[in-house]
């Protein structure tokens, strides 16, 4: 059997290793020519959801298919999937074109064929000048680009990545995030993308499933995720948050847990049961103590006991009264530091940047 390229689509997808649930009940669909990416932190379920996908491990119960196909207990030798780990897998012995002609030799593909791929596939990476090399000759990064290169020789359904960046320096990590990108649109190969590392899943990403234990927490785009997180597991792993423990007081108004009241007027009905919030530093501006909020917005002082010098930012702590300390970044174009340690600041923020989150973790 050989898997074709489209959908791919797990019904309710289950494994189980002895009393540990890995995945629980995991139901998803990825698109044909999609960048989609299996994001969360150890021991969330991602790559186990990837293993299964490639055919390394079966799942316990539920199906994996493609394009209709039920592919669940297909040998991964015959699913036509292209795999690149961590650690890239290369042969040490071979030298980069042998590396990847491999692939093209175990489908007993011709030699005129399998020269014009691997050609096509250095030049795609831009790496023909490295054919005779060993992997050993070459840096983090070429041979990063050549396990691509290994994986898409034999035009596979999908591509999938288990941490493929992890081992890198953070510069160039962040290049072959936009090469990668630009590999998977010119190819427009469907691509499983698995990361704990939010940076790349948010740079890189058509759609994010951020897993927790064993189970979808949330999945949308990046901007779906950062801007209206579901539950306080997703605002708190995505980017940074101030998050506040609260319970209703009055309508409108939310009690939090040093004391102080906060208001949310901005329309929405504050549920009964709230009992955390979260604000993002960068929806808080610093102001004059006197300022008054217009209308939609809060308003609040407190004392900056910390100043972090981050290059385009600045991110102050500031200690409030009535919320407590509270994390503040500001943007600056000339480097200067506006407020001073010691210094007492206002704080103002729109009450619609204040998302609230029940004890069942629901938005």
């Amino acid at each position: 059997m050989t898997v074709s390229h489209g959908a791919i689509h797990f019904d309710n997808v289950r494994k189980e290793y002895g009393d540990h649930v890995a995945v629980d009940d995991l139901t998803l669909t990825i698109e044909p020519g999609e960048f989609f990416t299996v994001l969360g932190p150890s021991g969330s379920g991602k790559t186990t959801t990837l293993m299964m996908l490639a055919g390394f491990t079966d799942p316990t119960s539920g199906t994996i298919s493609v394009d209709g196909t039920d592919i669940s207990r297909v040998p991964s030798d015959k699913r036509n999937i292209g795999v690149v780990f961590q650690d890239y897998a290369l042969f040490p012995h071979m030298s980069v074109r042998d590396n990847l002609a491999f692939p093209l030799e175990m489908r007993k593909e011709p030699r005129d064929v399998i020269a014009e791929r691997v050609q096509r596939a250095l030049e795609l990476v831009d790496l023909a000048a490295a054919a005779d090399r060993l992997p050993d000759q070459l840096s983090g990064g070429q041979k990063q680009r050549i396990a691509v290169a290994r994986a898409v020789v034999f035009d596979p359904a999908f591509l999938l990545m288990d941490e493929p960046l992890g081992a890198l320096d953070r510069k160039l990590r962040q290049r072959l995030q936009i090469e990668l990108r630009q590999l998977q649109q010119e190819l427009k190969v469907t691509m499983v993308y698995v990361t704990h590392d939010q940076e790349e899943a948010m740079s890189m990403s058509d759609r994010v499933a951020l897993m927790n234990h064993g189970r979808i927490e949330q999945m949308g785009t990046p901007r779906e995720l950062y801007e209206h997180p579901r539950s306080a597991f997703v605002a708190d792993f995505l980017g940074t948050n101030n998050m506040l423990t609260v319970r209703p007081e009055a309508p409108g108004r939310l009690s939090v847990e040093n004391g102080g009241l906060l208001s949310i007027d901005d329309g929405r009905d504050v549920p009964a049961d709230a009992s955390v919030v979260a604000v993002r530093p960068e929806r808080i501006a610093l102001t004059d103590i006197a300022a008054t909020p217009p209308p939609g917005f809060s308003h609040c002082t407190g004392k900056v006991t910390h100043r972090l010098y981050l290059g385009s930012h600045t991110m102050y702590t500031v200690h409030s009264e009535t919320l407590g300390p509270v994390r503040v970044q500001l943007q600056h174009d000339d480097g200067e530091h506006p407020y001073r340690t010691g210094e007492t600041v206002g704080m103002i923020w729109r009450t619609r940047d204040v998302n609230l989150f029940g004890p069942t973790a629901e938005r």
